[in-house]
């Protein structure tokens, strides 16, 4: 990130672009094969697979607003498919579980090595 910084500068309305990027760099160091994925016309932020398994990750700066959590567990309620299924984002306070698609605050997720289990 701080070569990203230093290359194109930092700006405070990047954060989102940030976040991802340090989610998706953890999930290639956790060995994961990392894809965007798409359902119609909408993203899911990053398929992973790895060693047979597959994992879904939407990844949000904040969840507080309701929009922001329908769009962001919404993508991954339109999955029929039974991979874990995970939002992460950088709100603390958010409830553990969406609809049954768990919420990982991203300093749990960073400090994870996203083993089957998720934490």
């Amino acid at each position: 990130m701080g070569i990203r910084n230093v290359v194109i500068g930092y700006k405070k309305q990047d954060r989102a672009q940030r976040l991802e990027n340090v989610v998706c760099n953890h999930l290639l160091y956790c060995g994961y094969d990392v894809k965007i994925g798409t359902i119609g016309t909408e993203e899911i932020d990053f398929v992973c697979t790895r060693a047979g398994e597959t994992l879904y990750v939407q990844v949000a700066i904040e969840l507080s607003r309701q929009d922001a959590t329908e769009r962001e567990f919404g993508n991954l309620l339109k999955i029929k498919d039974n991979y874990p299924k995970i939002v992460v984002s950088g709100e603390h306070s958010f409830e553990n579980t969406y609809e049954g698609i768990e919420h990982v605050y991203i300093k749990d997720f960073l400090s994870s090595r996203l083993s089957h289990t998720i934490l």
